[in-house]
């Protein structure tokens, strides 16, 4: 009897065993499921609600930050982003179309149309620094129409498409300028590399020009008040997944890219954004 005893705990302990080990094995499936099924995307709040790709998003926070960095208002980089969209989809496509077969970059400008060699209209600073510089030529356009003002430096064969993209425009211009505090949003897979803090001032430096910041561990603090740090702060969230960024501090919020809930408050002190990035994933 002893002996059955012995035998009947073991097979017990056994099947616990199982049991446990068959629930982790189902909940590790579960949460990597779930990462699987995940839509990356980027929101914006502010004059509207709208959403992006995350490349998309990457984008538009490197023409917002050359506005920033010029003095612009939001209200330029709404026409911008406005233009970006209709001519490539926020994209840096490398082909044009009928209408202008060499047109290339985020804003599809034409080396013939003396908007700088083929080289350059590929290059996002160049681009987006060209279309500013004819922007703010036009009298007045910020009281224009955002259609209005985007078709006197475009000249497209198609005046009012810039219409349909205000509301995005708008949305993420806010965000990104730094005008709506917490307003944008990205839902994102985890990181599937080691992120860099070198790297993220390298790539801030060049959108935003140069801005005090210092690194402690895997965070890169940078001094920046106001307006200014939130559009740093929220150019960090558009380009957490390229720059695997998992946490960005400012001002009293916090946005993580585990917790998928949005911005969060925390104990983030004002006058400096602090943007962590990723250890290597566990093999």
């Amino acid at each position: 009897m002893a002996r059955r005893g012995s035998l009947r705990r073991r097979l017990v302990l056994l099947l616990t065993l199982a049991m446990v080990a068959g629930g982790v094995y189902t909940a590790v499936a579960f949460v990597q499921r779930s990462e699987v099924l995940i839509t990356e995307r980027c929101t914006a709040v502010g004059g509207g609600s709208a959403e992006l790709a995350t490349d998309q998003a990457a984008n538009a926070g490197l023409i917002s930050a050359v506005a920033v960095r010029r003095g612009l208002p939001a209200r330029a980089a709404s026409i911008a982003l406005a233009t970006a969209m209709q001519e490539s989809k926020i994209r840096n496509i490398g082909h044009g179309d009928q209408a202008g077969p060499d047109s290339r970059g985020l804003f599809q400008q034409r080396p013939s149309q003396g908007w700088g060699t083929a080289e350059q209209v590929m290059d996002p600073y160049h681009a987006s620094n060209a279309f500013y510089d004819a922007l703010v030529k036009i009298p007045d356009y910020q009281a224009l129409d955002i259609t209005v003002a985007a078709q006197r430096v475009q000249r497209s064969a198609y005046p009012d498409a810039y219409a349909e993209h205000e509301g995005m425009a708008r949305a993420f211009a806010s965000s990104l300028t730094g005008h709506t505090a917490a307003g944008l949003d990205c839902t994102l897979r985890d990181p599937d590399a080691a992120g860099d803090t070198a790297a993220v001032q390298e790539r801030l430096t060049a959108d935003f020009g140069s801005i005090p910041a210092s690194t402690e561990g895997r965070s890169l603090v940078l001094e920046a008040e106001g307006t200014r740090a939130w559009a740093v702060a929220q150019w960090a969230v558009a380009n957490a997944k390229a720059l695997s960024v998992t946490e960005v501090q400012v001002d009293g919020r916090s946005w993580t890219r585990q917790d998928r809930n949005g911005w969060q408050p925390s104990g983030a002190p004002a006058g400096q954004v602090r943007v962590t990035v990723a250890e290597a994933p566990a093999q």
